[in-house]
Order: C-alpha cells, then sequence, then structure tokens
C-alpha cells in the first residue's frame, strides 16, 4: 500500500521526510508513484522557526549534475512549544495528494503563514477554501459531525477535510466506498476524538470527583514530553529536532490505527454482520447469534444492533474458541465495558462442570459453566447451542 510505502520511507530518515530531500515522480498512480532517491546528496536546511530563516534554499546535485527544484508546497504551523495536535496534523496532511511532500514552515510570523499554501494551528482562521486549519479564535465551534461534538484542534480538522482521502488510500479504494466512511468515522472515534479532546481541555466524562490514578501515558502526553526541557539548552534546531520526532512519533500510531480497522476491525465487522443477520436460523426468538468464524465480537455487535433498532437484542453468542477448539456459549453484556450480562446462564448451572453440570442441564458432554453465567461451554457445538436455547427458557 502507498501508506506503507510512505511510512517506511519516513521511519528510515528521522526528520519525517521534512528536509529538503528529492523526489522523483514515476509514471505510477497517485502517492505510490514517488521514489526516493538514494543516490542523491542534499546540501539544504530543514526551514526553522525564526523569522529570518524561513527563506531555506534548496540545492540537490546527482550523478547527471546540478539539480534545483524547490517543494511545491509549503505547510505552516507554529514554533515554539508543540503538542500532539499539530504534530499530527503536518503529519497527515503531508499523505494528501495535494501536499504530498510539503515541507513544513515553523514560524508565528504572520506574513510569512499568509504567503503558506496551508496553515496548520495558527494563525486565527479556520478556512477550508484556503487550506487555513487553526481552532484557537473566538467562535470557532467545528465539530466532526456524524454524532461526534468533540470541538476539533488542528488535527480534527485535517482528517475531517482530508481523512477520507487518506483511509481511500490505504484500502486502495474509492472514497464513496461504505468500507471507506466505516473505517473514517471508526478511526476518529477510537483515535482522533481523544486528541481533539485533550487539546482543547474537553473532559472524558463529567464529574467533580478526584482521578483514583493520573494517567500520563496517552499519546498527546508522550508528545508533550518531546519538547526540549527547560533544563536543556534552548535553540530553535532542538526545538525543529523534538518537533520531527514528534510528527514521526504521532504518524506512526496513527497509520497503525488505520491498519488495524483496515486489516482487522472491518472484517470482523463483516462476520459479525453476517453472523447476525442468520441469527434466526438459530433460534426463532432471534436472540441467539452463531458466529461463523471467531473474530473480535463484542463492539461490532452492539454497533451493528444500534443501527439497525433490533428488538429482541441477542442475549447469547455461540462460538468456537481459537485457543482451545472447544464451543462457547457467552452472555452478551447490557452495555460495552459492563461486567452485567443481558441475560446470565442459569443460577442453576453455575460453578458446575462436565457430567453433574450435564446432568443438570438435562444435556451430553457440557463442560463448564463460569459462576457469574457470562460464559459456559460444551464439547460439541449441537451441545453448545442446546445449552443457549435452554438458557433463553430461563
Amino acid at each position: 500500500m502507498w501508506s506503507r510505502g510512505l511510512s517506511s520511507l519516513c521511519a528510515r530518515h528521522s526528520r519525517i521526510c521534512l528536509s529538503a530531500t528529492v523526489f522523483q515522480p514515476l509514471e505510477l498512480p497517485l502517492l505510490s508513484s514517488w521514489r526516493f532517491l538514494e543516490g542523491n546528496a542534499i546540501a539544504s536546511r530543514v526551514v526553522m522557526t525564526g523569522t529570518s530563516q524561513v527563506a531555506a534554499s534548496v540545492a540537490d546535485f546527482s550523478t547527471a549534475g546540478t539539480l534545483k527544484r524547490k517543494q511545491e508546497k509549503k505547510v505552516g504551523t507554529h514554533n515554539g512549544t508543540f503538542h500532539c495536535d499539530e504534530a499530527l496534523g503536518c503529519f497527515m496532511i503531508r499523505l494528501t495528494e495535494k501536499f504530498a511532500g510539503a515541507e513544513i514552515v515553523r514560524t508565528r510570523d504572520q506574513k510569512i503563514l499568509d504567503a503558506l499554501d496551508a496553515v496548520l494551528d495558527v494563525g486565527g482562521i479556520y478556512n477550508p477554501a484556503t487550506d487555513r486549519y487553526d481552532h484557537h479564535q473566538r467562535g470557532f465551534d467545528q465539530v466532526f459531525g456524524h454524532g461526534f461534538s468533540t470541538k476539533l484542534s488542528s488535527a480534527g480538522l485535517v482528517y475531517k477535510h482530508f481523512g477520507e482521502e487518506i483511509v481511500a488510500k490505504e484500502l486502495g479504494l474509492d472514497k464513496t466506498h461504505p468500507d471507506v466512511q466505516k473505517i473514517y468515522l471508526a478511526v476518529y472515534k477510537s483515535f482522533m476524538e481523544a486528541i481533539d479532546g485533550v487539546d482543547n481541555g474537553v473532559n472524558q466524562y463529567d464529574t467533580d470527583l478526584v482521578p483514583k490514578y493520573v494517567n500520563d501515558t496517552h499519546l498527546s502526553a508522550r508528545v508533550g514530553r518531546l519538547n526540549p526541557d527547560w533544563m536543556d539548552e534552548q535553540t530553535a534546531e532542538k526545538e525543529d529536532e523534538a518537533f520531527h520526532q514528534a510528527m514521526d512519533l504521532t504518524g506512526k500510531e496513527f497509520m497503525e490505527s488505520l491498519s488495524y480497522y483496515a486489516k482487522s476491525w472491518l472484517p470482523a465487522r463483516s462476520i459479525v454482520a453476517e453472523s447476525l443477520a442468520a441469527r434466526m436460523e438459530a433460534h426463532e426468538s432471534g436472540e441467539i447469534m452463531i458466529l461463523k468464524q471467531f473474530c473480535p465480537w463484542k463492539q461490532h455487535l452492539f454497533e451493528i444492533e444500534s443501527e439497525q433498532g433490533l428488538n429482541p437484542t441477542i442475549k447469547y453468542v455461540v462460538y468456537e474458541d481459537e485457543r482451545s477448539g472447544q464451543w462457547r456459549v457467552q452472555a452478551v453484556a447490557v452495555a460495552p465495558g459492563k461486567f452485567e450480562s443481558r441475560k446470565p446462564l442459569p443460577v442453576q448451572w453455575r460453578g458446575l462442570r462436565d457430567d453433574e453440570l450435564s446432568k443438570e442441564c438435562g444435556i451430553d458432554g457440557c463442560v463448564f459453566v463460569h459462576m457469574s453465567g457470562f460464559i459456559g461451554g460444551a464439547k460439541s457445538f449441537s451441545g453448545t447451542l442446546e445449552m443457549a436455547r435452554k438458557a433463553l427458557s430461563f
């Protein structure tokens, strides 16, 4: 995939391709057509944070002789202390066709910012028509939409306007494909929204209680620690080097999240959707689902039930355990992250095993039922399915 090639390239060059590196376009489509010229030496400076340093020259040479090429696009963000949102925003915008390989300019000089092709997290303007993506100005109230209400950061703005393109290229699909929209929304929900919330000071939930522990390991916190320490020498070069590291860190985790949703999450969702559609084959009530192939199913089940407005909801899921090869019946939780079940397995069965359980159930080959009643199983598929059917009648 094009993005893995770009990610691999960036990993090999610690500045995330921000130095004035020469790329040569091949006669291939999209961003997969960019090949790094390993043999070319580069005599150039990264655009630094000082106002007088912005007009850095690019001087490249190859075996064929001297070659001068200025990058076509420049993307600006502020200098000084950086945060997760602009580091990730700068990484993501360079994944787009419009700003592929763009030079990053870090400054607060408004005259310089006005001349750039795009500006993130500085400038006091949000205007996608001119590629201005700041969120600090008075009156800014943009959210992602699609049911999300968290105020956007600069990263969220970039993802809102360019995320579908990035996802489509990772999947190798057109932007209008339904799978692109599913992953576009899933990545925002699981990855991007937290970055928006932290940057804008939005709590995860309403409470006046003191937290029982401190969580300083999330992505935004780790990016914050990349800023030069107050005890270190404070130079523009060190600051820019640290910002490049922040882009590398945020970009790597963003691509890992996107890859997970493309390779694992989406296939699992398809399996659950197909299994849910066939629920009447398991029981006439429609309250038992047989998972056709083992996969992570809980989140998908809740989401699809909600999307389809299913009533009654699924009470038990029957599946083959991928490690033991034995069959299981699991009671569905009342909600994501909850331990309580919609309909636990019968009290009379809980804590029993083997022959004692088989005698109580009246089903041959039973293996166990957990003390809480959230899971049980039998040696065969037919026995496990019968446990689910009988449990419904209690």
